[in-house]
């Protein structure tokens, strides 16, 4: 009676082992399975957030790309007339040069006109920590060069600031403002030309730069004062600058929709 007692017991620890051993087979599996899961639940919720990101910044780039057109023409055009400006004190006697092309071609060393990037969906990936989800590495390190791009003008703007002070303000000692308003009036003309194709009133213009508005000075060394502050200007290296980025830009356009299968 006794053999079969133990014998019994033996029998109940074994099927109790067996059990065991199944129940931690199902709460790994479930354990894991459950870890897969909820991995492939974040993967997507991500992927998801980052294609919202995505076409938010796709949005943000295509303003940028209409700003920056219209920004390379007119900083373009600003560094060709100040480098005409210059020119002309340089190699004429100012008393034989009609003062309506001074003004015009002296109203452009207080040319200012800033980029400023619509970059909020960039800078929301960066505080978030979302940019990491972006896998295209390629993609992720041209995203940040634009944004080093935008940071580069920006500095160079800022530098350029005090000198465009300045150059106001010695402007004001040599040209009457009065007509200063009148080129003025004109460069808003050729502005909304540019922006919209309209034709631009060139005879208007023409007519101006024939005509004789006094200046409030004569005296070389104020002229030369202002045509050095004109010369230091950053307007060539921004035109560069801005073209750099509107590439930049552009290549980035093509980039998202093609990762992210946008339009």
């Amino acid at each position: 009676m006794n053999v079969m007692e133990v014998h019994t017991h033996t029998h109940t620890e074994r099927k109790k082992f067996t059990h065991y051993l199944w129940e931690f087979f199902m709460l790994f599996l479930a354990v894991t399975m459950g870890f897969l899961v909820e991995n492939i639940r974040e993967h997507l919720v991500e992927h998801k957030r980052v294609k919202e990101y995505a076409e938010s910044m796709l949005n943000d780039l295509k303003a940028d790309t209409s700003q920056l057109h219209l920004l390379i023409g007119r900083y373009s055009f600003g560094a060709d007339c100040v480098d005409s400006f210059i020119n002309i004190l340089a190699k004429q006697d100012i008393k034989t040069i009609p003062t309506g092309k001074l003004y015009w071609f002296g109203l452009w060393g207080g040319f200012n006109n800033n980029f400023v990037s619509n970059d909020a969906s960039f800078q929301q990936m960066k505080s978030s920590g979302s940019l990491r989800y972006i896998s295209n590495k390629e993609l992720s390190k041209k995203i940040s060069l634009y944004d080093w791009q935008i940071r580069k003008i920006n500095g160079i703007t800022e530098r350029d600031l005090t000198i465009y002070t300045e150059t106001r303000k010695a402007r004001g000692q040599i040209f009457d403002f009065r007509y200063n308003m009148i080129s003025n009036e004109i460069a808003q003309a050729l502005y909304i030309a540019m922006a919209s194709g309209v034709v631009f009133d060139r005879q208007r213009l023409d007519s101006f730069i024939r005509s004789n508005p006094p200046l409030l000075t004569y005296d070389k060394s104020i002229l030369n004062q202002y045509a050095e502050m004109c010369r230091s200007r950053s307007l060539r290296s921004l035109t560069q600058n801005l073209q750099v980025t509107l590439s930049l830009a552009e290549e980035l356009i093509g980039d998202i929709k093609k990762e992210y299968h946008l339009e």
